[in-house]
């Protein structure tokens, strides 16, 4: 296994009585799609807040290219190379795809995102270039509201790689989509590594053990099983628990 990007050692997270989290252990190769699976209410999205910055941990630690960002906001993890995207789309409907590409892009820039544009050649070829990774260049005068599904889902992995992230985060990008958009949107993400090490939400078994490089299982906010698809697709205690007698 390569060396870790990002090592998360003994997570825990409590509110109250209540443990969302116990004694989490993740590694996550540089270059690699690691997936972390797990029926409702097993701690994903927990883990993917604490991991990004959004939520402390109770206990733990959590260290990110050499750096130790456990008690670190999510704002400064982006300057150390991470990026996320989230359950719900998160873009600007009324702006065209382009538009929202170009906010994104002056946000990581920094200053005013309508001045200087026409003439700021940089950015607008990191727009150009953007529109071509996430195969959304034919609609780049589109309103992004009008876009389907799966091309929201491209456009708002557009706006997060615009930081020019070493990892990105992606919270069940495949979620309500239709077959054709799962395909495009999962032939996406496979692009993205191993220039970029992505770390993956997501319930459809069939990309996950497809696209990923190891998968981590959660139960109950525990880890029960970490490994290659392989190794995820045999073991009895991950079928028991999510993947059923089916696969």
């Amino acid at each position: 296994m390569a060396e870790a990007l990002l090592d998360a050692r003994g997570i825990g997270v409590r509110f109250g009585d209540f443990r969302a989290l116990s004694e989490v252990t993740l590694a996550v190769a540089a270059g690699s799609l690691h997936t972390v699976i797990g029926p409702n209410g097993a701690g994903k999205t927990t883990l993917f807040n604490v991991l990004t910055g959004r939520l402390r941990p109770s206990e733990g630690r959590i260290v990110l290219a050499g750096h130790d960002v456990t008690q670190m906001p999510a704002h400064r993890r982006v300057h150390l190379g991470m990026a996320r995207s989230f359950q719900v789309t998160n873009i600007f409907a009324d702006l065209t795809v382009t538009e929202n590409l170009r906010m994104a892009a002056q946000a990581v820039a920094g200053g005013e995102p309508w001045v200087f544009w026409r003439a700021h050649r940089p950015m607008r070829e990191t727009v150009e270039a953007l529109l071509e990774q996430v195969g959304l260049a034919a609609r780049a005068t589109r309103r992004a509201g009008d876009l389907s599904h799966g091309a929201q889902r491209a456009l708002e992995i557009g706006m997060a790689l615009a930081a020019d992230p070493r990892i990105i985060f992606l919270d069940e990008p495949l979620a309500g989509m239709g077959i054709d958009d799962v395909h495009r949107t999962k032939e996406l993400i496979h692009r993205l590594v191993p220039a970029r090490t992505v770390v993956l939400i997501e319930h459809n078994m069939r990309v996950v053990l497809d696209i990923s490089d190891r998968i981590t299982v959660l139960a109950q906010g525990r880890p029960i099983a970490e490994g290659t698809p392989a190794m995820i697709r045999s073991d009895a205690a991950v079928r028991e628990a999510y993947l059923g007698s089916g696969l």
